[in-house]
């Protein structure tokens, strides 16, 4: 989650300051037990773009629309890249 206020951070949390950088940003709709978004990702997207995997955190970002196992649940996926 991103914030702002660093000085008030809830007990057993610790603050991360994510490194910027590009990212290729994926829309998904679909069950989190559902992995062929990845596959198209790192095996036909990527390999036919310009760019490569940059060594920065993935992450996804689970909005009001995350359902978790439901096939109508919906994220976003974030996968650092750079120029080849």
């Amino acid at each position: 989650v991103e914030v702002e206020d660093f000085h008030s951070i809830p007990d057993g949390m610790k603050s991360f300051t994510l490194q910027e950088g590009m990212y290729a940003v994926f829309d998904y709709k679909g069950s989190s037990t559902d992995h062929s978004i990845f596959q198209y990702i790192f095996w036909k997207w990527l390999p036919n773009s310009i760019y490569q995997i940059d060594d920065r955190p993935h992450f996804e970002v689970l909005g009001d629309k995350y359902k978790n196992n439901d096939p109508n649940s919906e994220e976003e996926i974030w996968i650092p890249i750079k120029l080849q």
